[in-house]
């Protein structure tokens, strides 16, 4: 790690600032600045130069030392009849550490963008799906059908790591088709050869249906489905018929909050009806800020996928009453604990309730929390470990400097010690 300001130069570094961790970044450390010189997209770019090196602890809105700082956060979560502790944006040392401080305080626990992933995650235990890593799409699919999002807008190195990758573990490389379904995008942001189809996000489900019906044969006498052509439909169809390897991806996160998970389900029922004949994957793109990492450890910790109580001493999960969104509109949750460690972001919300903020360096808020407690970017500050997108592997990041701040583990373990009872 560079302790002067002479750049230093770091290979292979994982980039925390997206669901697919890039693990090819170049960058330049100089002091507390890290700059990426080779690999990086402009979120990487950005994310990495708007990086802040420290700060001090506040209480009340002034200035404070840590021990004050985790004396008073401990109060309120302590002095809380339904403590909230979400956010999650951390490493899985620190969603760990958060999941013990739930079930101390007898809180709720869940992640910032749960909302999409429920939608996601739902679907899948209602009826399961058929899904794939990343390296399956870059090595074999020949049919990639986007569906309601352009995928750059959330994985910016997609087309770069996944379509256009030059080395293919099949031979010959596969000669991709792509397909955009959906509300109309920048043609900057799709291959210049993609077929485009438009329709309304909000009714992708339709299409999905409709085109299930086409290609299992099944009569279909509407002349259009959401507006799409029906003879459109029919040659997409036929068009997946004869591909090798298909692929639908889609962003829940851009997807119909009301029926975003029956838009998933569509898709996922049309997958399977494609693999009794050939082979297509469903791939959700999404899995920022670590919420696969914290549905993983909620489950190994809970056994059960977010959104869980420990209210009653034990674990209850309850996908709609334990959101944390419900929770602070309905105002059930009377003390909230953020965690938001990859980024100097506000708060997501507004509310009355004492807050407690482990925030990343730098962060600034319109209405200040009751306790703001600065804590180091897992991947730039300190080591950790990240769950991909797909779900299938787990990255470590590095530390790329020197910081005196702690983990967000470490804060809240912090915290928790100061609410544990004295030993007998």
């Amino acid at each position: 790690m560079a302790k002067t300001g002479t750049p230093v130069r770091r290979d292979s570094v994982v980039c925390p600032y997206c669901g697919i961790y890039c693990d090819d970044l170049a960058v330049a450390v100089a002091a507390s600045d890290v700059a990426v010189v080779a690999n990086g997209c402009t979120l990487a770019k950005d994310s990495f130069a708007k990086l802040a090196a420290g700060g001090a602890p506040r209480v009340g809105g002034r200035d404070a030392d840590f021990d004050s700082a985790y004396a008073r956060a401990a109060e309120i979560l302590g002095a809380a009849h339904n403590p909230l502790i979400a956010g999650l944006a951390c490493d899985l040392a620190g969603v760990k550490a958060a999941v013990s401080l739930a079930e101390v305080t007898g809180g709720v626990i869940d992640h910032a963008a749960s909302d999409a992933m429920f939608r996601n995650m739902l679907a899948m235990q209602d009826k399961g799906w058929m899904t794939a890593t990343y390296a399956e799409i870059k090595n074999r699919a020949d049919l990639i059908i986007l569906a309601g999002t352009d995928a750059v807008s959330r994985v910016p190195r997609f087309f770069e790591r996944f379509v256009d990758n030059a080395a293919s573990l099949v031979e010959p490389k596969p000669q991709r088709r792509i397909v955009f379904i959906g509300a109309k995008r920048d043609a900057k942001s799709l291959p210049k050869d993609a077929q485009a189809i438009a329709c309304d996000n909000g009714r992708l489900g339709e299409v999905f249906r409709g085109l299930r019906a086409l290609y299992r044969g099944w009569e279909l006498q509407a002349g259009d489905v959401a507006g799409v052509p029906r003879a459109v439909l029919g040659d997409l169809a036929e068009r997946i018929k004869t591909a090798k390897y298909g692929a639908v991806l889609w962003s829940a996160a851009d997807m119909d909050a009301v029926n975003g998970e029956l838009i998933v389900q569509a898709i996922c029922d049309f997958v399977m009806d494609v693999n009794e004949a050939t082979r297509m994957v469903g791939v959700p793109l999404g899995g920022g800020d670590n919420v696969l990492g914290a549905a993983g450890v909620s489950t190994w910790q809970a056994g059960f996928p977010l959104r869980v109580s420990f209210a009653r001493g034990r674990p209850k999960y309850n996908p709609y009453l334990y959101s944390w969104r419900r929770l602070i509109d309905s105002g059930e949750a009377d003390a909230v604990l953020w965690i938001s460690a990859f980024r100097p972001d506000d708060l997501p919300f507004e509310t009355k309730i004492p807050v407690v903020a482990l925030a990343a360096a730098g962060s600034k808020f319109k209405r200040e929390p009751a306790v703001v407690i600065p804590v180091g970017t897992p991947g730039v500050d300190h080591a950790g470990h990240v769950i991909r997108g797909d779900a299938v592997a787990s990255l470590p990041l590095h530390a790329l400097r020197e910081s005196a701040l702690p983990r967000a583990a470490d804060a809240l373990r912090a915290i928790e010690a100061r609410l544990a009872p004295e030993p007998a």
